[in-house]
């Protein structure tokens, strides 16, 4: 397990941080359709707190995008990088995380986050900002639909609906809300990078064959959890 440090330079107030997404947000590529579903490999991505020591553990692992098998898998641990802020989440993670998947054997291909990318009050959540950082393409894929509305899509899995924020403009589609099991509650899709809307959530349903959550949250969350009981003796 890689052990990780706060970069130099990292943002350390919110008005940095706040600074930092000003400026990487305008990287974030929006036009490109992203690799086709069930090819090439899938990469999740997790992280686990632990607060009493400030430490945050993060997971990464890729599966063949075609069987859903796991191919490899890497784990980090680091100091918190930054304070709990709303919105800012990412400035918490990114460093463990990236070295996480600095520590695959094999490029990561798609990466799908547990959380937002535009999806998020500044349009730039974890999936968007891991996106630009790494230039892979990345998606979130949240439990929740954080402070946005929408209608509950129909109850048979693949049913959507626009996830939507309300601004001076109206209504606009920051993701989409996924039922990836019948009658069960629905995921909350978002582009992060260089992927299509429509493409993430086709990602979505063939990585959630038998569980709400798809397959790559899925290990990524069980590894990290791991990975945190061997660090916290």
């Amino acid at each position: 397990m890689r052990t990780v440090r706060i970069p130099a330079g990292w943002p350390a107030t919110e008005e940095q941080a706040r600074a930092a997404q000003d400026e990487l947000r305008g990287r974030v590529a929006l036009d490109e359709p992203g690799p086709p579903p069930g090819s090439g490999r899938v990469t999740g991505v997790d992280v686990a707190y632990d607060d009493d020591r400030d430490l945050v553990v993060a997971a990464a692992v890729v599966l063949d995008a075609a069987t859903l098998d796991v191919v490899a898998e890497a784990t980090a641990v680091g100091q918190v990088s930054f304070p709990y802020v709303p919105g800012l989440l990412a400035f918490r993670e990114i460093p463990t995380v990236l070295a996480a998947l600095d520590a695959l054997p094999c490029a990561p291909g798609l990466v799908v986050c547990d959380g937002y990318g535009l999806a998020h009050p500044r349009r730039f959540g974890l999936a968007s900002h891991l996106g630009v950082l790494t230039g892979l393409p990345t998606i979130g894929v949240a439990k929740n639909p954080f402070t946005f509305s929408y209608e509950e899509p129909d109850a048979r899995r693949g049913s959507a609906s626009p996830l939507l924020a309300q601004g001076p403009a109206g209504a606009e589609e920051v993701g989409r809300v996924l039922r990836t099991r019948d009658g069960v509650k629905p995921v909350f899709v978002s582009v992060g990078h260089r992927v299509s809307l429509d493409n993430a959530c086709a990602h979505t349903l063939a990585l959630t064959p038998e569980y709400r959550l798809p397959e790559s949250t899925r290990r990524a969350d069980s590894l990290c959890r791991r990975a945190l009981q061997e660090a916290t003796p």
